[in-house]
C-alpha cells in the first residue's frame, strides 16, 4: 500500500509588499495551524517517509512546523519546480520514488494541488491553506503516476479539527 499526502501550504502573510511572492512568510494563522496539521496527521499514523516541497518561504516554514509533530527526522527534498506547479510536476518526481518509501508528502500551492487531488483520485476538492488530503494506492509508485490511480481517504482542514 502506498501512502500520499497532499498538503498545501499554511496561510501566509501578504505584510510586507517589498517580498516577492516565492519570499512570503506565514502569517499568524499559518503559523497556529501547520503545528496543528502535524499533530492531526501524526495522531492518523500518517507520517512521511519522504517529503517532496517547493522552495518557497512559506512551503519551507510549513513543513518545519508540521514536521515537529513528526517522531521521527524526515528527508526533505526542495524541489523549485513545484512552485506554483501543476500536476505534472509531482508526476514526474513520483515515478522516481524510491518503492520502500510507503508514505510520501507533497507540500506546494494552489491550483495545482487541487488539480492534483482532483487528477489522482477523480474527486474535486478544495484545498485551502494547511489542508491536508490523504491518499491510498496499490501499487509501484510509477504505475501510481496516473489519473484516477489514487483512493482519496480524507482530507483534513484545520478548521474542523476541533469539532
Amino acid at each position: 500500500m502506498k501512502r500520499l499526502i497532499i498538503l498545501r501550504h499554511a496561510k501566509s502573510s501578504w505584510k510586507d509588499d517589498s517580498l516577492s511572492d516565492h519570499q512570503r512568510p506565514l502569517n499568524k494563522r499559518g503559523r497556529r495551524d501547520a503545528p496543528r496539521m502535524g499533530e492531526a496527521l501524526a495522531s492518523r499514523g500518517w507520517v512521511p517517509d519522504l517529503v517532496l516541497s517547493s522552495d518557497a518561504t512559506r512551503t519551507r516554514q510549513t513543513w518545519k512546523r508540521v514536521a515537529r509533530a513528526m517522531p521521527d527526522e524526515i528527508p526533505v527534498r526542495w524541489i523549485p519546480d513545484f512552485y506554483h506547479a501543476g500536476s505534472i510536476a509531482v508526476l514526474k518526481e513520483m515515478i522516481d520514488l524510491p518503492e520502500e518509501a510507503g508514505t510520501v508528502m507533497v507540500v506546494g500551492h494552489n491550483p495545482g494541488w487541487e488539480n492534483l487531488v482532483s487528477m489522482l483520485s477523480g474527486r474535486l476538492e478544495r484545498m485551502t491553506t494547511a489542508n491536508a488530503a490523504l491518499l491510498q494506492a496499490e501499487g509501484s509508485w510509477v504505475d501510481l503516476a496516473e489519473p484516477d490511480a489514487w483512493e482519496l481517504v480524507t482530507v483534513l482542514r484545520p478548521k474542523e479539527l476541533d469539532q
